[in-house]
């Protein structure tokens, strides 16, 4: 079984929450498998909780309530105060242990001087869980400290307080566990911190297998930034949008607005000169550059190179038209994002260009076709079960190495290892440019630096809630440009897309 981050970790709980299992059902089920685990090690006697004030100290909690139903005599000591408890799941269960008064007892140690040594044949460490990072500080350091001065036999639940979940390293000080109760799955620094996990149980809770399967709101929360206060212009990506032409103006365009809803800093289009003004009165917000001409020619390079040189992403494509003069400058274009390592989205006739290349890229890229483009791209007509056709974009992905995002009524994405799948949107996503919408989110990821398969992942999540709410509003008269006011709460608030049932 694969270890998994405390990220991913995280991005599920959101998942299986999505799906309906809620955060209180989950930490019921590590709470007592943690209990179940102590209750085969010692049928009865004292056990003594160390619990924090975070999700996993409500661990703890839950594991206490079922030691003391199961005949122990428990302590539990509450680490930095009362007051301090403020998550609803983590509230609950101390609620829950307050009504115990007799046969679970309490002390709330709220500072450092507080923190008693209470001996008893299991210690359970429920102090800090997978979301710590950096030394650890008062109280919880003097918490630990006294943890190992004790000599019961140890119990930590998930990881060992002061064990960095993900790299193994140790905070300063760790609490030196005989056993690890870890949930769903292995995380990665345990492997690595044997000396302080001890023996590692791998126990489930209940997530649903779809949490990993499907994207979901967890996948966001993953790819989700925050501007730091001295932020500087630019730091949040430089997109640059290669593409329309006389006819098809709107594409780049919808691509550009997308992307700066999604968080980018600033995007630019590059686009035949007719296109260009065009643009450049649909919004004071894109910055666009005209291409002399009536399409993509290879003699745009000397203009093309600079951009893409200052750009963080690029998207080739979208409106682009497949004219000889396009064909002959898309491998230039591309071997300029390779030159320049710089990620690259393609998109509709982007990727009718890229086909005939049949090569691999050579720097991170996403290809985001429907049905008939993967046929055109792979000489494949994807057809079968969902799993069936999964691994048919899986090879595909692979061969081209590239992240696939193939848009169908459940998107299926793969980096050519991962497969992941989407349900959101419906049938009110064929009006034309929601897929130029998509492009936009996907590319607006890459320019602030997600990776291509988790920006993909999150980025069909996004596009299909956002038209589920749109059609709640709109029906079946929505637009494409209706998504676009959705986008900036939806990444916010992802599980916002339960509100458009």
């Amino acid at each position: 079984m694969k270890p998994i981050t405390a990220e991913e970790m995280v991005s599920l709980e959101a998942n299986a929450e999505y799906l309906g299992v809620s955060l209180l059902q989950l930490m019921e089920c590590a709470g007592k498998a943690v209990a179940d685990l102590v209750g085969n090690l010692k049928p009865e006697g004292k056990v003594t909780v160390y619990a924090g004030n975070g999700r996993n100290g409500g661990d703890g909690m839950v594991a206490a309530r079922h030691l003391a139903s199961k005949g122990f005599h428990v302590t539990l000591i509450l680490v930095g105060g009362e007051e301090r408890v403020t998550d609803p799941v983590v509230s609950a269960n101390w609620r829950a242990l307050k009504a115990m008064t007799e046969s679970v007892k309490l002390i709330i140690a709220r500072d450092s001087t507080q923190i008693p040594l209470i001996e008893a044949d299991i210690i359970i460490d429920a102090l800090l869980g997978i979301g710590v990072k950096g030394k650890l500080k008062p109280p919880i350091l003097q918490a630990v400290k006294a943890v190992n001065r004790l000599k019961g036999f140890k119990v930590a639940v998930d990881v060992p307080t002061g064990v960095d979940a993900d790299t193994g390293e140790i905070l300063g000080k760790a609490v030196k566990a005989n056993v690890t109760v870890t949930f769903h799955r292995v995380k990665t620094g345990l492997t690595k911190a044997r000396k302080y996990a001890g023996k590692i149980h791998v126990v489930d809770i209940g997530i649903p297998p779809e949490a990993e399967t499907y994207a979901g709101p967890g996948d966001v929360v993953k790819v989700r930034r925050t501007r730091p206060s001295d932020a500087h212009k630019g730091d949040f990506g430089r997109l640059l949008v290669i593409g329309g032409s006389p006819v098809y103006s709107g594409a780049p365009a919808l691509a550009a607005l997308a992307a700066l809803e999604t968080g980018v800093d600033l995007a630019y289009i590059a686009a035949p000169r007719e296109a260009g003004l065009a643009i450049s009165s649909y919004s004071p917000n894109l910055i666009t550059f005209k291409l002399e001409g009536e399409c993509l020619s290879p003699k745009h390079l000397k203009l093309l190179r600079p951009l893409v040189e200052r750009c963080t992403a690029l998207i080739l494509g979208p409106g682009l038209e497949t004219k000889k003069e396009s064909l002959r400058a898309l491998p230039r274009i591309l071997a300029l994002s390779e030159i320049y390592g710089k990620p690259i989205l393609l998109d509709a006739d982007g990727l009718k260009l890229f086909a005939r290349l049949g090569r691999k890229a050579k720097t991170a890229c996403v290809l985001t076709p429907h049905r008939g483009e993967f046929k055109l791209l792979t000489g494949v007509e994807p057809s079968g079960s969902l799993e069936e056709v999964g691994e048919e974009v899986r090879k595909a992905a692979e061969r081209f190495n590239a992240t696939i995002l193939l848009k169908a009524p459940v998107d299926i994405i793969s980096d050519g290892a991962r497969v992941k799948y989407n349900k959101t949107g419906g049938p009110a996503m064929t009006a034309g440019g929601t897929g130029d919408v998509l492009a936009g989110i996907v590319g607006g990821f890459l320019a602030m630096g997600v990776q291509p398969f988790e920006a993909a992942v999150a980025g069909a999540f996004i596009n299909g809630s956002v038209g589920d709410l749109a059609y709640k509003r709109k029906g079946h008269h929505l637009k494409a440009t209706d998504l676009l006011p959705e986008i900036p709460s939806l990444i916010e608030n992802p599980m916002k897309h339960l509100e458009a049932f």
